[in-house]
Parts: C-alpha cells; structure tokens; sequence
C-alpha cells in the first residue's frame, strides 16, 4: 500500500510542477494539470490535498473544477493541442508497435471528449 501512494504523490508532484510551469508558458494546459495532481494527492497525502486546494495560486483550478463553474475556453483550446501534440508524437515513437498507436487515439478521444463535455466559461478569451 505505501507504494501506490509514493507512486501518487511523486506523479502528483511531477504533474503540479509542470502545471505551475504552465502558468508561465502559455503552450501547457495548467488546469488539467493542476487537477490531476489533485487527484494524485487525494490518493496519497491528505495534507497535500489539502494544500493544493487552499494554494492561492492553485485553489481556484481545483475550486472551479470541483463547484463546475467550468473551465475557459482557452484552457480547453490549449489541453487538447497539448494533448494531440503529444499523443501524434508519441505514436510515431511507437509506430513499430500496431497496438500502441491505437490505444493513445482511443485514449486521445475519450480525453477530447471529457474535456469538451466540461462546462466552458467565457473568461481567458
């Protein structure tokens, strides 16, 4: 069991770090980010749960997203060319593979659709 939550707590880590890069470099989709590593905490610490979801700089992402306020259209926009960008990148990594390129589309789609199912807010445009 301790491994599972050092697993969840290092990708929480990783997850948020590249997130807060994201505030800076406007090409990383921060919000998925940010929750992720939410969720990530939520499974290992719940002190660095809570911490993420009082951070000034993080506690609005975690708020809007758990209150389903939603998330602005730009964030959306960004998330899924991050997304694409690296799913396209990472089936031609793996094109000796017929299986992986498939999963990462399948995967890719069902990401697509969570993100534009999410309620949009006109702030960011």
């Amino acid at each position: 069991m301790e491994t599972k939550r050092v697993i969840f707590f290092s990708l929480g880590t990783t997850l948020l770090g590249i997130g807060a890069i994201g505030i800076i470099i406007p090409v990383l989709p921060t919000t998925p980010l940010v929750i992720a590593s939410f969720f990530c905490f939520g499974k290992s610490s719940k002190r660095f749960e809570n911490w993420i979801a009082n951070n000034r700089y993080f506690g609005s992402y975690i708020e809007n997203y758990k209150t389903k306020k939603g998330v602005p259209i730009d964030v959306k926009l960004k998330s899924l060319i991050f997304l694409w960008t690296t799913l396209i990148i990472s089936a031609l990594l793996f094109s000796g593979n017929q299986y992986i390129p498939l999963l990462l589309i399948v995967v890719g789609a069902a990401v697509t659709t969570h993100i534009l199912l999410l309620k949009t807010t006109n702030k960011g445009i």
